[in-house]
């Protein structure tokens, strides 16, 4: 059993970029987000992704702007730091080593050089606890520094950081927890607090879920459970204050936001209606309907002309202040749960798995970029809790990407279950997938498992449901022309003593087909649709199962409910070996013998990998994750890393990526790959002392290909000695485009560099 740590579990794309508000550089140029670890920074004009602010070591948790220094962002992390980066460049400024877990940041113009933090308080209830503090920076050079200057400003403060806000530029801070709404004044060093009855006369929930201060007037805004929104006033003297009530959402306000002249307020919520308030006008308001998801915050730029809303379904939509969407910048959606498997689109290699309600998402883990959605329900859908909506549960791609099959139901709870199998062929003209048969009565009960053949001679698409029987589906002939004809209908129907199948899979080749019923594994020729031999030696209900491949085809893998992994040899009809472990998914690797198996026990999961021939493992992992896997698969590699080492060799030709509980999708990466992107990213410097742009790149290319003239033109040992690069052009490719002058300054400067000099030497005219 091999266990290095040589390979290490990270995230490498499809981060949440929703889980704190968006914020907006000052001239709306771009928009940056929290993803993993990383900060990513957007184009609010193309949506495309510039770059990311790569540094912190463990989850981001809060990013603002420096109020001064405009193109300077602070970022904070559960890895107990605070770092100060140059967004435009990607170039870290600084960090502040805190050396506890942050969680929220806050900044106010008032308090120059003062950072404001959550920082969680130690305490042995179970319901965790959070307090507000003070952290002065110190000024020092060097890039690390420890912030070891802090004091507290609130304790028991709500864990969302959106129940926090600034008032008039930092003369005061309002937080609310639970029923409990307080104003800490800075001046007075005094906290005033004003409560809320748990529930009015008509039996609403008034518990605080949000807040916001009015930037220029003594106003303070909160969002509450039950959908109505309070405007607070006359807050400084304690026994005169007010509020009046707002109330449009029907469910709890998830954020608010002023505009930066205060004269709009924003809210947003379940509904999906982005809702702006006329401040002053009592319930003036517009709406900006249908955004996706459940609107989770809302940010404003300092100019007021752009808004961000971040969206449930890990998306970040760019409005106009007249109303209008711009962008939309859409991540890797983060449903509920994943119904279907991790899938990979033989074509396009983009990662397959439910999207938003109803549809499939495809997503380039290349290019950690959402590609497009496909409508599979083809109904509207309502954000409506409890409403039973249909659900895309299956979904298989056969070999070339030619064929989708998916299965839709609803009524999981209920006696009266619909589902619709349907299948998609791909067209070539719009480059995506069209429903070609929509078949309404597959079976009478719910399809459990289903599989395309592996062979590329013949399509064929097998289903297994709870009525005890599986299915086999080809395309139609017709009986005159013997043509193949695009719909769909049924080939096979096979059963074994009235017992429910609870998987099916194809072999390699597809000469085999391995229909599990309960204890029992069913051996059938396709081609005669003749059961060829059964298995039933282990106890418990078969769950995964699994051909071996290349080598290893004559094996057959299949885990049970009792806790056991088994392996079949097919040429003998024999259990080849067993063992004791309780693995939540089987994964087999189409490109190699290797198979991944994650086993959960005592509270975390760990990774073997190992082949059907061998009983020893290639390589083990420990505590993977603190979660169950169930979602896992194998994705082809553009270039194998060609590693020598044991424990590395199973990630040559394909990278594994698993779904955790909690909808991270993490993968495995080996020092070998690390060096060789370190390596690839070196390559492209030409020069160390210009900075790498795309201009500069093609001057380099030029070079080498002036160079390479040059030595076929003129002997080694006689080449003259190359001069020194001109130093306008190395300073205008090194220095930051913010911080450069007018094109018109350096204009007359840039094109005499490209000049030939009269003094009768000529000279490269790029340099």
């Amino acid at each position: 059993m091999v266990e290095t740590s040589d390979i290490r579990v990270v995230r490498c794309g499809g981060s949440k970029v929703n889980l704190t508000p968006p914020i907006i550089s000052s001239d709306s140029r771009f928009v940056l987000c929290t993803s993993g670890d990383l900060v990513k920074v957007y184009s609010t004009r193309t949506e495309e992704w510039l770059h990311s602010l790569q540094g912190h070591t463990n989850q981001v948790t809060g990013i603002t702007l420096n109020p001064a220094n405009h193109l300077q962002v602070y970022s904070c992390s559960v890895d107990g730091t605070v770092k100060l980066w140059d967004f435009i460049d990607g170039i870290l400024i600084k960090t502040f080593v805190i050396g506890c877990p942050l969680f929220a940041i806050y900044v106010s113009e008032k308090h120059t050089g003062v950072l404001f933090l959550h920082v969680s308080m130690a305490t042995d209830s179970k319901n965790e606890c959070f307090q507000l503090v003070s952290v002065h920076l110190p000024k020092s050079a060097e890039q690390e520094v420890e912030a070891k200057e802090m004091s507290a400003v609130s304790s028991h403060i709500s864990k969302n950081p959106s129940c926090t806000a600034f008032g008039r530029g930092g003369e005061y801070i309002a937080f609310a927890r639970h029923l409990q709404l307080n104003v800490y004044f800075f001046r007075k060093q005094k906290t005033y607090s004003f409560s809320l009855k748990a529930t009015d006369k008509k039996g609403a929930k008034n518990a605080f879920t949000c807040i916001a201060c009015h930037p220029t007037d003594d106003c303070i805004a909160t969002g509450h459970e039950d959908g109505k929104i309070r405007l607070w006033r006359n807050f400084i003297h304690k026994k005169e204050y007010t509020y009046s009530t707002q109330h449009w959402h029907h469910n709890a306000v998830n954020t608010l936001c002023f505009t930066p002249e205060g004269t709009h307020l924003l809210s947003g919520g379940i509904e999906s209606v982005l809702v702006q308030w006329q401040y002053g006008a009592d319930n003036r308001k517009e709406f900006l309907p249908r955004l996706g998801g459940s609107i989770l915050h809302i940010s404003a730029s300092s100019d007021g002309q752009l808004f961000c809303t971040s969206h449930s379904d890990n998306k970040i939509t760019v409005i106009e202040s007249s109303f209008k969407v711009c962008g939309v910048i859409q991540g890797l959606v983060k449903g509920d749960a994943v119904l279907t498997d991790l899938m990979i689109d033989p074509r396009s290699k983009a990662l397959v798995l439910n999207g938003k309600p109803g549809h499939l998402q495809f997503y380039s883990l290349l290019r950690d970029k959402h590609l497009y959605n496909l409508d599979i329900v083809q109904q509207e859908y309502i954000y409506e809790a409890g409403l039973d909506q249909f659900e895309v549960v299956k979904a298989a791609f056969d070999i070339k990407g030619s064929w989708l099959a998916t299965v839709e139901e609803r009524g999981k709870k209920s006696s009266d279950l619909e589902f619709f199998l349907k299948l998609w062929a791909f067209d070539e003209r719009t480059q995506s997938f069209v429903l070609n048969t929509t078949i309404t009565a597959a079976h009478t009960d719910r399809i459990i498992s289903m599989c395309f053949s592996s062979s590329e001679e013949t399509t064929m698409l097998v289903t297994a449901a709870e009525d005890s029987q599986f299915k086999a589906w080809c395309q139609g002939a017709d009986a005159d022309t013997q043509q193949d004809q695009n719909f769909w209908s049924c080939d096979f129907v096979g059963s074994y003593h009235k017992l429910n199948p609870t998987n099916c899979s194809f072999s390699a080749d597809s000469s085999l087909l391995a229909v599990s019923f309960q204890e029992v594994i069913t051996i059938w020729s396709p081609d005669t649709w003749e059961m060829l031999t059964t298995l039933c030696q282990p106890p418990g209900v078969i769950r995964d199962l699994c051909f071996g491949r290349l080598s290893c085809s004559k094996y057959l893998l299949g885990t049970t409910t009792k806790n056991l992994l088994c392996c079949w040899n097919l040429l003998t009809c024999e259990l080849e070996w067993s063992t004791s472990v309780d693995v939540s998914k089987l994964q087999p690797d189409p490109f190699s013998e290797n198979v991944a198996a994650f086993s959960y026990q005592s509270k975390h999961t760990d990774l073997f990998v190992f082949k059907p021939s061998e009983p020893r493992p290639l390589f083990t992992n420990k505590n993977v994750c603190s979660e169950k896997v169930h979602r896992a698969v194998f994705v082809p590699r553009e270039e194998p890393l060609n590693s020598c080492d044991e424990s590395t060799q199973w990630l040559n030709r394909s990278q594994l990526y698993f779904l955790t509980q909690n909808m991270d999708l993490l993968t495995f990466s080996t020092a070998t790959e690390e060096d060789r992107m370190l390596s690839s990213s070196k390559q492209l410097v030409i020069d160390d002392s210009v900075a790498v742009t795309p201009f500069y790149l093609l001057l380099g290319k030029h070079r080498q290909q002036q160079q390479k003239l040059n030595t076929q033109s003129h002997p080694v040992s006689d080449k003259p000695q190359q001069t020194q690069g001109s130093v306008t052009i190395k300073e205008l490719l090194h220095t930051p485009a913010h911080v450069l002058p007018a094109a018109s300054v350096l204009c007359s400067m840039f094109v005499n560099s490209f000049l030939i000099s009269n003094t009768g030497v000529q000279q490269d005219p790029l340099r």
